[in-house]
């Protein structure tokens, strides 16, 4: 089974989706994080089309999709996008799941129109913790961002000269990776050049944090917002902090944590078949 792709505009971009199919379902959507691309969700989009029509999102300037221009890519931004895109569908209220950037980006649209939204699932997805650079004051803030900025622009993405390079640092950014999983995601991942090395697909300016527009007041009170039940998944080996301990959970009034042992950040790709047995049960239950 291979999904079609299809493109939408938004904000003068061309962003792609692809869509898994099944008419007459209940429309989910799949929205991936910082620096990968929705056929990272292959796995899953398999297993929940069984009970839900499935889309999976390419973010602005990853995957498919156009990159930014001035590429600032705040989470607003990839909001507006995602709108457009359930815009598209049209079929509310929807159910959303993301990782990461792709989990905040989930929340934020959840407490911004919490009429549209059924349930979401976050994984790995609740903003930047207190303490994190993000939240320095204002003027540190943006001047990290230009001086980061003026960094990339002199900087060439880095290319690697063939395909087992590449997927050998895929391995080395999650060493939880089956071989055939981190090839999969390589080869969707990149693009060839003419000397036959290849590039990661994600725009370099993609790994800058905005300066503005992630601040943890913000994003509790949106958060706060939401009034479907959310399930948050979270690696017990990740590098991320639990949000339970630092307060990001506070203002959720309707949400359960599972906490996943022998997982980093990707729990979908360290332990599929507990992801999506907690996920299916999760989103299907009161749905028959």
């Amino acid at each position: 089974m291979e999904p079609i792709s299809h493109y939408f505009f938004s904000h003068r971009l061309r962003i792609q989706f692809w869509d898994w199919g099944q008419e007459g379902k209940p429309s989910l959507v799949l929205v991936h994080g910082g620096l990968d691309h929705a056929r990272n969700w292959d796995w899953v989009a398999r297993d929940l089309r069984e009970h839900f029509h499935v889309y999976a999102l390419d973010l602005r300037g990853h995957g498919n999709s156009a990159s930014a221009p001035g590429a600032l890519y705040t989470v607003a931004e990839h909001v507006l996008d995602l709108s457009a895109l359930l815009d598209v569908i049209n079929d509310f209220p929807v159910y959303i799941v993301g990782h990461s950037l792709g989990g905040i980006i989930t929340m934020v649209y959840s407490g911004v129109y919490p009429e549209r939204v059924k349930k979401a699932i976050t994984i790995e997805g609740l903003g930047f913790p207190p303490g994190h650079k993000l939240h320095a004051p204002a003027a540190v803030r943006l001047r990290g961002w230009i001086e980061k900025v003026r960094e990339t622009e002199k900087r060439e993405p880095r290319s690697y000269p063939d395909l087992e390079s590449a997927v050998a640092r895929m391995k080395e950014a999650n060493p939880h990776l089956k071989d055939d999983v981190a090839r999969h995601l390589t080869l969707h991942g990149t693009n060839w050049l003419s000397d036959g090395s290849l590039l990661w697909k994600f725009d370099n300016y993609a790994r800058l944090f905005p300066p503005f527009g992630q601040g943890l007041d913000d994003l509790k009170q949106i958060i706060g917002n939401i009034s479907c039940p959310v399930q948050i998944f979270w690696g017990l080996e990740s590098w991320a902090p639990d949000p339970e301990k630092d307060g990001r959970t506070e203002t959720l009034k309707d949400y359960r944590m599972v906490r996943v042992a022998n997982a980093g950040h990707w729990v979908h790709h360290d332990q599929l078949e507990l992801f999506l047995r907690e996920a299916r049960a999760f989103l299907l239950e009161d749905n028959t």
